[in-house]
């Protein structure tokens, strides 16, 4: 076996358990061997049998073909398939959760984010539009049997919805992040609501209205939150220390979402991927090669938190404008008719 791709399993198992266990332990467990005879493995001293890397490959998911395979131009990338979603806010928000608590999990977590269309996380702040954007996935874009014939209602958010959305927050405000954000926030998001509203899908008409009004809401606190450089959530007061919240504007266009990562034991990328899922790699030219884009994007976007105010207003005010113009349009509809 190739050293090299010992050294990519070990690579894989470590961006796998985080701090949360040490590679020794995990390891001990799974092939039945001491702590050292781990590490001999680890520095390469004694190579992994066939039988311990099928155990290994088995038990932390790793495909030892892809690893086997990689090479120039090539990654290895895991996504969550859509059949292990019930496409409830529930177990979607539960998959988020757990991805942001293995990041914690690191030591001394960052975050450089490519904003397209909507900032998810700050989304959270609002659990009516994230409601709203599942239901529009699985309706309108998976076109998802169980919601053929259905409406979109109003529903009051279960408190488990609550607690989880504000435990990702938490998380989320807890990692310092860079996000650059650009001039079609919220367009495509707002188009969405105007199509529901256009093709009778709300069950009231006057709850695209609604919507309207938390999106405006949601501006207005991103822009409290890039006022100060902190992350908080809605509804609370901003921290004296950490949380720190770098934005930058992009004159152009973000052609994807983009969440980069980095910390003490890994780097990786997460990307966009049919519409509302992803794909997450950790393989080293590819993280690499995408910082790199994302460090000149940066380079050519401009900082508006805590600085530039006169550029920051008026981008959030072109942002809350383009909201009420679509809801205007919505009052005006719903008073016609």
């Amino acid at each position: 076996m190739k050293i090299s791709i010992q050294s990519l399993i070990f690579q894989e198992i470590k961006s796998k358990i985080g701090n949360q266990d040490s590679l020794g332990n995990a390891l001990s467990e799974v092939l039945h061997i001491s702590p050292d005879a781990v590490y001999r493995r680890y520095r390469n001293e004694t190579p992994l049998s066939a039988s311990e890397i099928q155990k290994i490959c088995k038990h932390f998911e790793i495909s030892f073909d892809k690893l086997a395979e990689i090479g120039t131009g090539k990654a290895m990338f895991d996504f969550p398939p859509l059949n292990t979603y019930d496409f409830s806010l529930v177990s979607y928000l539960e998959g988020i959760r757990d991805r942001f608590a293995h990041l914690k999990s690191f030591s001394n977590p960052t975050i450089l984010l490519a904003i397209n269309n909507v900032q998810f996380f700050q989304l959270l702040n609002f659990p009516q539009l994230i409601r709203f954007r599942l239901f529009f996935w699985a309706k309108t874009h998976l076109q998802i049997s169980d919601y053929s014939n259905q409406k979109f209602v109003h529903e009051k958010i279960p408190d488990g919805v609550f607690d989880l959305g504000k435990e990702i927050l938490q998380l989320y405000n807890q990692i310092p992040t860079i996000e650059i954000y650009d001039q079609e926030l919220m367009r495509g998001f707002m188009r969405q609501i105007w199509y529901y509203y256009k093709a009778h899908l709300f069950e009231n008409p006057t709850y695209a209205l609604f919507l309207c009004d938390r999106a405006i809401l949601l501006v207005e606190h991103l822009k409290n939150q890039a006022s100060i450089g902190k992350k908080f959530i809605f509804g609370t007061s901003a921290p004296a220390q950490g949380n720190n919240f770098d934005m930058y504007i992009n004159e152009t266009i973000n052609a994807e979402a983009t969440f980069y990562y980095e910390a003490n034991e890994t780097k990786g990328i997460f990307i966009s991927h049919n519409i509302m899922n992803y794909l997450h790699t950790t393989d080293v030219n590819y993280v690499k090669d995408t910082k790199q884009i994302l460090d000149k994007q940066l380079a050519n976007s401009s900082l508006i938190s805590q600085v530039n105010e006169k550029e920051r207003n008026s981008y959030f005010f072109d942002l809350e404008k383009m909201i009420r113009s679509f809801k205007t349009k919505i009052e005006a509809d719903i008073a016609f008719e």
